[in-house]
Order: structure tokens, then sequence, then C-alpha cells
């Protein structure tokens, strides 16, 4: 089986693109759309696995965890349901890695006072130390990532990616 269009290389790449385009011939698909969607998930399975393979690797936690600790770091203890929301995964999901960091004594959860079916999560000391440790050794990762790209052009590219999670997120309320 090929993986032409899973390739690192550019022009097999878009010579996968042609022999699908030229597959599909003759039928009403906007092959730039599937170009540009392709591409996006591509990029961003590829970014995922080396962050997995190689920064998340060393401290033994998942993407999942890593965003988990993430968000919490960010903007501190939250509760569940918007942590899972934030971190684009479901509660069930989120359930399970929240019990992992807590048994790595990472996180700790605390019961909300007036509803016990919610339960908010927080940094422990030592989630606080781990994420504040690997958090500039994944951005120097995220940096490695875009070298190609010059300033400007990472800026657009930000712009351009929220741009089209906002026509999602518009199109999913309507």
């Amino acid at each position: 089986m090929s993986r032409r269009i899973g390739s690192a290389s550019p022009a097999i790449v878009l010579k996968a693109e042609r022999d699908i385009k030229a597959r599909l011939k003759g039928q009403d698909f906007d092959f730039t759309a599937m170009s540009a969607i392709s591409n996006v998930y591509r990029t961003s399975t590829a970014i995922r696995n080396h962050m997995e393979r190689t920064v998340l690797a060393e401290y033994d936690l998942s993407w999942v965890a890593f965003t988990v600790l993430w968000i919490l770091w960010i903007w501190g203890v939250q509760e569940t349901g918007h942590v899972a929301e934030e971190a684009g995964v479901t509660k069930g999901t989120l359930t399970g890695v929240i019990k992992t960091l807590q048994s790595r004594k990472l996180i700790k959860r605390t019961p909300h006072m007036d509803d016990r079916r919610r339960v908010s999560i927080g940094l422990t000391a030592a989630g606080e130390r781990l994420i504040a440790e690997l958090f500039p050794f994944f951005n120097r990762h995220e940096q490695e990532a875009l070298r190609s790209l010059t300033g400007t052009e990472q800026r657009e590219l930000a712009r351009l990616l929220r741009k089209v999670t906002h026509s999602i997120n518009d199109r999913s309320l309507g």
C-alpha cells in the first residue's frame, strides 16, 4: 500500500494530490478545499506524533494529558466539563486522563460544594513543577516545527487557522 499522501516529501504529496484529482475527475468536488483540509489534518497529526514521541514521551505524557496540565497551568482550577471542552475531548476520555494524572499526583480533584456530580481539578505542586519544566522544551519543538516559515507567515497561518475554526464553530451553532 502506498503512503504517497502521507509522505514527508512535498513533491510526492503534490503528485498524490494530482492522482486523487485524476481519479475523481468529472465529479463535482472542491479539490482546493479537499487539499487544504487534508494538509491541515496531515500537519496536525505529524506535529502531535512528533511531540508525543519526542517531548512528551520523556515525561510519560499523552497529548491529552499534556493539554490538561497546560489548561490548568494557564487558567488554574477548572470544572472537568470545561477542561474537556478546552482539551477537545469527551468527558469519558477526560475521566481516564484525570485518573492517570491524579495517580501520578500531578492534579487534585475537588468536589463541588452544592452539586456532587460536578468536580473541579487543579494542579498539585508537582504538576505545577512538571508543566513549568516541560513547556519551554515543548515550545522549542513548536518553533522547530515552524522553522521553514517567517514570523509573518507564522502569524498569517495562525490567523487563517483561527478563521477556519471560527467558521466551523459558527456553522455548528446555526
